[in-house]
């Protein structure tokens, strides 16, 4: 993360940079001789956001107390992978969930009386999969 951190400070002075040259170089240039503010605007607010970024990543890294494993020499690859949490891999309920806002998506766009039913196909997925293994083990 340090690494990311210098990175970042790095592109904010550059844009801050770059911004000041381009308003120089608007106010030098003999065809227009004034300051051009869309592209000044953009380049210093691009600066701006990336000193944020670079900002809330040096807080962060402060606050988390220790190194990252990307930021040790002698870190394996596995260090890094965190534990995602418990998914069922037989299950169909996420398919179901995901056709009924298909189906919702659809009733938006064609006929409205389509999104009552694809309200109760999604409430009936949704409760199905929360309380898939309540019934026992791949007990559909």
């Amino acid at each position: 993360m340090k690494a990311n951190i210098s990175l970042y400070w790095i592109l904010a002075v550059f844009f801050a940079l770059l911004a000041a040259v381009y308003v120089v170089w608007g106010l030098l240039d003999p065809l227009q001789g004034s300051i051009e503010w869309v592209g000044t605007f953009g380049i210093a607010l691009s600066g701006v956001l990336v000193a944020f970024v670079a900002f809330y990543l040096d807080k962060v890294h402060k606050a988390q107390g220790g190194e990252l494993p990307e930021d040790l020499l002698d870190a394996n690859i596995d260090d890094g992978d965190p534990e995602l949490g418990f998914f069922s891999p037989w299950s169909w309920w996420p398919i179901m969930l995901a056709a009924s806002a298909a189906l919702l998506f659809l009733g938006l766009a064609v006929g409205f009386w389509i999104s009552y039913i694809a309200v109760g196909v999604g409430v009936i997925s949704l409760v199905g999969w929360i309380y898939e293994y309540y019934r026992g083990l791949f007990a559909r």
